[in-house]
C-alpha cells in the first residue's frame, strides 16, 4: 500500500472525486490509507479531547468510529505520521511533557478484537499515550485464602518500598467510613464500569454481592508511570483473566504444604465462623487443583516456612543481590517546543525544533526511535527512545 502522506496546516484543502471537499483547520491532520482518510483534530462533539472521523472513498461517506482508550486533550496543533499502517503517531504542539506523544491505533490486535466484539462491521480506533522507556513486568500473586500471600507481599513492600506498588481496584459499591476515592478504591457507577469492561479496559473483574470489583489496565499503568513494579494480589479466576489480557506479567502461585496445614492456619486466625471456614476450604481445594495443574502460573512456591518462602520469592524477582534494587526513574513524557516540524525515515521520527529565529544560531534535531514499541491501547505505548543530534538532514520526508 505504501507510506501514506500526512497533512497539517490551515491551507489544506483536499478535493474528493465525488465533489466532497475536506477543508482542514490548523488544528487538524488528515492521513490517507487506501480508500480511507483519517482526520484527526477538532472536538468531534467533545471539546476537551481530539476528535477522529473517517472519510470512506468507496462509499463517499463520513464515518464516526467508536473511539476507545484514554483520549488526548485537545490542542492548538499537532503533527501526524503513519507507522506500519496499524497506528498513527501524534505529536502535539505546545503540550506538556506527559501529554506530548500519542498513538491512534487503527489495526492493532486490541482494535481487531474490539471490532469482532461489535460484529466486525463497526469502525473502531483506540488511543494510547506514548511513554519513554519500558516498565518491568507486573507480578500476579495468587493462592488460596490463608496461604500467607498477603504476608509475603507485605514483607516485600516493607523491604522495598520504592520498588513496588499496588494498583487501586475499581468497585461499584458505595464508599465506607474513612474510605477515599482513588486511595482505597476507585468508586464508580455500575453502568460506567460495565461499559469499560465491554471496551476491554479491565484486566479482571468479578461480581460480589451485587457489586462489581475489578483491576483496570490504567490502574496498573499508573504504578509503572511512578517507576514502580505493580503487584496484583488476585484469585485464580482473576489470574486467568489477566493471562488472557494483553498485559505481560509474571504469574506466581503460593501453595500450602497441605490442606491440613491450611485448615489449621485458617482456624488459628479466629476471624471466621465455621461456615465461612468450610466455604474457604472448599474454594481453596478448587484453587489449589487449578493453580497446580492448569499451567497458568510461571512459578509455584510452597509456603511451608514463611522466611524460606520469602527468600525464594525474592530470588524469583531478582532481589537476591543479582540486580540493582535502586529506585527506578519515573517514566516521563517528552518535552518539545511549540514550533517544530516532523519527518520520518524507517523507524525513526525526526523532530526539527528550529524556528526562524533559532535557526540563525542553531538547528536542534530530536530523534524519536519507534522501533521497539511495546504495549498499546487501552494502556500505554512504551519503548520510545529519544535523543538529540545535530542539524536537520537532507533527504528526509517532511510531514506537516
Amino acid at each position: 500500500m505504501g507510506e501514506a502522506p500526512a497533512f497539517c496546516n490551515e491551507n489544506l484543502q483536499k478535493e474528493f472525486p465525488n465533489g466532497n471537499t475536506l477543508k482542514s483547520k490548523s488544528s487538524e491532520t488528515a492521513i490517507l490509507i487506501g480508500d480511507k482518510t483519517y482526520v484527526i483534530g477538532g472536538s468531534d462533539g467533545e471539546p476537551t479531547s481530539l476528535g477522529v472521523r473517517i472519510f470512506d472513498k468507496s462509499t463517499a461517506q463520513w464515518v464516526h468510529p467508536v473511539v476507545l482508550g484514554t483520549k488526548p486533550r485537545a490542542c492548538k496543533g499537532h503533527s501526524a505520521v503513519l507507522l506500519n499502517e496499524d497506528r498513527i503517531l501524534i505529536i502535539k504542539k505546545g503540550a506538556s511533557s506527559d501529554d506530548c506523544i500519542w498513538f491512534l491505533e487503527l489495526d492493532t490486535q486490541y482494535v481487531r478484537d474490539q471490532k469482532t466484539k461489535r460484529g466486525g462491521n463497526t469502525e473502531v480506533v483506540a488511543w494510547s499515550k506514548g511513554v519513554r522507556g519500558n516498565a518491568e513486568k507486573p507480578i500476579v500473586i495468587s493462592g488460596p485464602s490463608g496461604v500467607g500471600k498477603g504476608t509475603l507481599i507485605s514483607k516485600l513492600m516493607e523491604e522495598y518500598p520504592s520498588m513496588f506498588g499496588f494498583s487501586v481496584s475499581h468497585t461499584t459499591r458505595a464508599p465506607r467510613n474513612m474510605e477515599k476515592d482513588g486511595v482505597h478504591y476507585h468508586f464508580t457507577e455500575k453502568s460506567v464500569m460495565e461499559k469499560e469492561i465491554k471496551d476491554g479496559k479491565f484486566l479482571e473483574h468479578a461480581s460480589v454481592h451485587g457489586n462489581l470489583y475489578g483491576t483496570s489496565i490504567e490502574a496498573v499503568e499508573v504504578v509503572a508511570d511512578e517507576g514502580k513494579r505493580c503487584i496484583l494480589d488476585i484469585d485464580v479466576q482473576g489470574a486467568k483473566s489477566v493471562r488472557k489480557s494483553p498485559l505481560e506479567a509474571i504469574f506466581i502461585f503460593i501453595r500450602p504444604p497441605s490442606m491440613e496445614v491450611l485448615e489449621k492456619r485458617l482456624r488459628s486466625r479466629g476471624t471466621e465462623t465455621e461456615e465461612q471456614i468450610l466455604k474457604r476450604l472448599k474454594n481453596a481445594k478448587a484453587e489449589l487443583d487449578e493453580g497446580i495443574s492448569s499451567g497458568l502460573f510461571d512459578h509455584i512456591l510452597y509456603n511451608d516456612k514463611l522466611e524460606e518462602c520469602y527468600q525464594r520469592l525474592k530470588e524469583l524477582l531478582g532481589l537476591d543481590g543479582s540486580v540493582d534494587t535502586a529506585p527506578k526513574p519515573v517514566c516521563r513524557g517528552i518535552d518539545l517546543p511549540v514550533d517544530h516540524s516532523v519527518s520520518k525515515a524507517d523507524n525513526k521520527i525526526y523532530i526539527d525544533c528550529g524556528t526562524l529565529e533559532v535557526k540563525k544560531a542553531s538547528n536542534k534535531l530530536i530523534v524519536l526511535d519507534v522501533s521497539c514499541l511495546k504495549g498499546g491501547a487501552p494502556g500505554r505505548t512504551r519503548g520510545l527512545d529519544l535523543y538529540a543530534i545535530g542539524s536537520f538532514s537532507d533527504g528526509l520526508k517532511e510531514v506537516r
